[in-house]
């Protein structure tokens, strides 16, 4: 998990995707709008396909349920005291959801 979104974090992303797809098969990634996602910085490999959402549609998000949930769970009615506490509080989080079921 990274501690900040940015295009040169989605590009590592997309790396990282890229190097899990089996030889001669190609990705399609649904993603929301995000500047991050979508820049002119953003380099996607030869092996994936970008498709983004309509706009302001959340609902079509799947991500979006995941948050939700994490959110609900682990996140919610906290204190932050710093950029640091709030990183720690969602990688523990993260790894709770991956250690589920």
């Amino acid at each position: 998990m990274l501690p900040f979104c940015s295009t040169a974090a989605m590009n590592l992303h997309l790396a990282e995707i890229s190097g899990m797809v089996s030889p001669g098969k190609h990705a399609v990634l649904l993603l929301d709008q995000a500047g991050s996602h979508l820049s002119g910085g953003v380099s996607v490999p030869a092996n994936i396909t970008l498709l983004p959402l309509p706009p302001k549609c959340p609902e079509l998000n799947l991500m979006e349920n995941i948050w939700q949930f994490v959110w609900d769970k682990w996140l919610s009615n906290r204190v932050f005291h710093n950029h640091d506490d709030v990183v720690d509080y969602c990688c523990h989080a993260w790894s709770r959801l991956m250690s589920q079921p």
